[in-house]
């Protein structure tokens, strides 16, 4: 039985070690207002709610702790999706847009992680690979990364713990991390991921089939 729409739910795993590995953010918040209303985070893809779909590749990628923030429909997709492990964070602005699902995962993660590696739900051509290279950007002294396609920013990024509260702070509306990003343009480390993944969005329903037949 579910709680009654906590900030965070009891699934919270344990503290991390004092050598916190960097901890995942999947912000799957939106209401696929595109998609027939139905939460991003339950549109089906290759069998699997994507929520699901996005959770497993960042942990196949080498993310071992995550942090999913629900919005559209939270309740269901907790009753829905099978997260096990996973600390589910709540966002009751989840409407006002991406930079609100931003702000409530940091506020949550464990204070020993060192980055947070922030996952878009409707990214499913991101792969494990893609994720895997920005950690290991970081454990070579990257504090700020991006994948990048063809040279050009995308997603996912990796944000680390020093740049948390300005993240935050310049997280409004469908902004997310931009302003951050904006800010340290020359700080990022642009790493390539054309060859082993896709960034497109899945925003309507000529994407989702696009995506389910390929």
């Amino acid at each position: 039985m579910h709680r009654s729409d906590p900030a965070v739910t009891a699934s919270t795993p344990a503290s991390a070690p004092a050598s916190a590995p960097v901890a995942a953010l999947v912000l799957a918040a939106g209401g696929g207002r595109r998609l027939g209303g139905r939460p991003k985070a339950l549109i089906p893809y290759r069998g699997r709610p994507l929520v699901e779909h996005a959770v497993a590749t960042v942990r196949s990628g080498g993310c071992t702790d995550v942090t999913v923030v629900l919005g559209a429909d939270r309740e269901r997709v907790r009753a829905t999706a099978h997260l096990p492990g996973c600390r589910l964070v709540a966002n009751p602005d989840w409407a006002g847009g991406m930079g609100s699902s931003l702000r409530a995962g940091l506020a949550a993660l464990p204070p020993e992680a060192p980055a947070a590696l922030v996952m878009l739900v409707d990214t499913p051509g991101v792969t494990p690979a893609a994720v895997a290279r920005l950690l290991a950007a970081h454990r070579a002294g990257a504090d700020l990364a991006a994948a990048a396609y063809g040279g050009r920013r995308g997603h996912p990024v990796l944000i680390g713990a020093r740049h948390f509260a300005e993240a935050a702070a310049g997280a409004t509306g469908d902004s997310g991390a931009r302003a951050l990003l904006t800010a340290h343009a020359e700080e990022i480390a642009l790493v390539e991921c054309a060859d082993v993944a896709v960034p497109d969005d899945l925003d309507t329903p000529a994407d989702l089939a696009r995506w389910s037949a390929g």
